[in-house]
This record gives C-alpha cells, structure tokens and sequence, in this order.
C-alpha cells in the first residue's frame, strides 16, 4: 500500500498538469491564510479573546469563516455568505419553478446561471451578515464605538474580502483540484489546530489528565467513525429490462442506486448555526436603537449560546429536523422513480412508477434517521465534553471533524481520479 502511495505521488508531481493544479491550489491557500491574518482597525485582542472562550457558539461559526473570525480579519466572514446564498438558491428550487427549471432541465448553461444567481445574493448577505457582526460586537465591547464613516467603511472591507474569498475558492476549482470553497475551510480548520493544541497543553495540570486522555480516545475513535460514516451508503438493486433487436435478445445489465447515510452532508449543521445567530443578530441591532427589551433579551440569549446543555439540546434537535428538510429538498423519490421508469430501469419486487417512488422514499426515510442522529451528535460533542468534564479547553471540534475528513477524502479521490486518467 504504501509503494501503490509512493508511485502515485510520483506520478502526480510527475505530471506537469496535475503538479500546476496543486501548486495553484497551494498558492490560493496562502492568499487566503495573509487575507484571514489582517485585522480590521479597533480590534480590543484581549477582549476578543475572552468573547470567543466565553462562547462556543461563535467557535463554530469560526470554522465556517475559515479562521477569519477569531482574529477579526477582513476576510471575518469567510465563505459562509457564498454558502448562505447557495442554499437560499437550492431551496428557490422548491419555491420558484423557474429556479428549479434553470438547475435541473437547462444543463450547463443552467447551471452557469444558477451560480451567478448565487453569487449576486452573496453581496446583500455579506453586507447585511457584515452589519449584524459589527453591532454584535460593539455591544460586547470587542471593538471600539464606529463612527458612521468607520463603520460603513468596515462593512464594505468585509463583505469585500467574502467577495474575494468566494472568487478565490472558484478559482480553486477551475484551476486547482477538489471544491475551492470547502478546502478554504478546511485550511482554517487546519490552520486552528496548532493553536487549540498548545492552549490545552499549558492548561493542563494532573487533576485533568484521565479528562485529557479520555479526549484523545474519543478524538481518534470519532474520526475512524466519520471516515466509515462518510463513505456508509444503502444501496438499492436496480435491473434493466432485456431488450429485442431483431432475432437477438440481450440481458438487462443490473447495478444500483446508492443512498449515502450523510445525504445532506454539513449543510443542515450551517442550517442550524444561522437559525441561531439570526436572533442574536437582530437583538444586537435592536440594542444600538436603544429598544427598552432588546438589551435584556440579547443578555438572556447569550446566556443561552454559553450553557452546553441548553443550547447543545436545541442545536441538536435543529440538525435533525433540518437533515430530514434537506434530505427532501435535494433527492426527489417522484424524479428518480420517473428516470428510471424512462429509462427501462425498475426496482426487482416492486412496480415501476408510484410503487417505486414509495418504496425509494421509506428506504430514504429510514437511512436519514442514523444520519441525522450521528449529525447531531457530532455537532453537539463539544457541548457534550465541556458539560462532562467542565474543561473548556478541551476543544473536540466534531463539526470541523466531519468538515476535515469528507473534505479531504474528496481531494483525495480527486487527485487519484487524475492520477489514474493519465496512467491509462
């Protein structure tokens, strides 16, 4: 196994094409690490710190920004815009049958539209995402009261750099190899581990020991179960019907329809993270209009985010809930069962058309319930393990776990599938 690696790489570095993808890649990434280590001005440090140690909730919403968030970067928001505008776009295609028409019935061209459509709604999220952070964090004390000018200067640099980030991430996956926006995330996720590392080392003392090793044993046993998760699928036998031509007749070739156990993959986790910023957010806003109830609402609701067991109960449930939504969203029993009906293909024991659209969809329903549950209890670790043990430096990032390992597998399978077209 390990020679099979050492050939590959050789081949891969060996190949002039494939050696330039992964030093655009690796270039792009670079950018991108200088963006999210340049600080917008007013930055109190010390009290940045303590609001990020104080709240878990925004060490999540850090993963999605690339690392730009714990420093406050001009690049604070990250890609989570971008991905924002996409998923507002994907549920359009629910809603508005032209948006659903573009994507799935116009081919490339529609979806070269569809992608710009994301594109133009990422500026107003960023600027409004932009708003929301700044007076969130002037109400915190974390930066410094903003003149009208500071701030709408600010508000531009900010939605700027998500700008930026998301043409650089495009760049990545026209001229890189794998999905630009998610390995900008992978890269402040890697980025953080340093750092999370050294603090639990100078925190440590002999009364945490068995706390820090009973860590370590989970850490590694929820990797080998991402990584098992992540390629986990039901698959469902599919037979074609055997075809006459002339005095010939053919045999129906048989394969079948892969069901992933983590059909939405992270999304319903970034579902679930804005649904609990919003009200954050908004009362934070409020609270610069000197609104008598929001500054007492917005006190209780950060009480709310601090306590492990309260808001890992709620973010929990949400993820569920939410898995099974864009589970929906995404597959469509009805379409598949109407391909396959099109295409002279059916489900051995069950009749083509409405009988193998239910069928498809409680196979869907029952493999989505495991998924949502292990979502979930991924997202909620961290909660689970500072709730046990009351060490807040313990940092079991099983949301940036599952993001590390499906990205990774990808890019992977990415670099592999060129290294093998150019073999054969």
């Amino acid at each position: 196994m390990l020679n099979s690696f050492i050939h590959k790489l050789k081949l891969a570095f060996g190949d002039p094409e494939i050696r330039f993808r992964i030093f655009f890649l690796i270039g792009a990434l670079a950018i991108f690490r200088l963006l999210a280590s340049i600080p917008i001005p007013g930055v109190d440090h010390g009290a940045l710190a303590s609001f990020f140690a104080n709240n878990q909730f925004f060490g999540l919403l850090n993963i999605f920004s690339g690392g730009g968030l714990s420093n406050l970067s001009i690049a604070m928001l990250g890609v989570g815009p971008y991905i924002t505008a996409s998923i507002i776009m994907q549920l359009g295609t629910i809603i508005f049958p032209k948006v659903k028409q573009a994507y799935f019935e116009e081919g490339e061209a529609g979806r070269a539209k569809f992608i710009e459509w994301s594109r133009l709604f990422t500026i107003p999220i960023a600027i409004l995402q932009g708003v929301g952070f700044l007076f969130l964090l002037q109400s915190q004390d974390v930066i410094a009261h903003l003149s009208s000018v500071a701030l709408i200067a600010n508000i531009a640099i900010i939605a700027a750099g998500s700008m930026l980030l998301m043409w650089l991430g495009e760049l990545v996956t026209e001229f890189g190899i794998g999905n630009g926006v998610s390995l900008i995330i992978l890269a402040g996720i890697l980025a953080s581990v340093p750092a999370s590392i050294s603090q639990a080392i100078f925190a440590a003392s002999a009364a945490n020991i068995p706390a820090y090793l009973a860590f370590i044993f989970l850490a590694l046993a929820m990797v080998y179960t991402v990584v098992v998760v992540s390629d986990a699928e039901r698959s469902i036998p599919i037979a074609y019907a055997r075809a006459v031509r002339g005095a010939m007749m053919s045999q129906g070739a048989a394969t079948y329809l892969p069901i992933r156990l983590l059909q939405a993959g992270v999304i319903p986790i970034i579902f679930a993270l804005s649904l609990l910023l919003l009200p954050q957010m908004a009362l934070s806003m409020l609270g610069t209009l000197h609104i008598s109830f929001a500054s007492s609402a917005a006190l209780w609701y950060t009480a709310f985010l601090s306590n492990p067991w309260k808001y890992g109960t709620v973010y929990f449930l949400l993820v569920v809930l939410f898995t099974y939504f864009y589970t929906a969203v995404t597959f469509e029993p009805h379409r598949v069962a109407e391909n396959l009906q099109k295409s002279g293909a059916f489900v051995p024991g069950v009749r083509p058309g409405r009988e193998t659209e239910e069928f498809i969809g409680k196979v869907v329903n029952r493999v989505t319930l495991p998924g949502a549950v292990f979502l979930g209890f991924i997202a909620v670790a961290p909660s689970i393990i500072q709730g046990i043990t009351g060490v807040t430096t313990l940092v079991l990032g099983g949301t940036a776990l599952l993001i590390a390992v499906q990205v990774a597998l990808d890019l992977a399978q990415k670099i592999d599938a060129q290294v093998s077209l150019r073999e054969y």
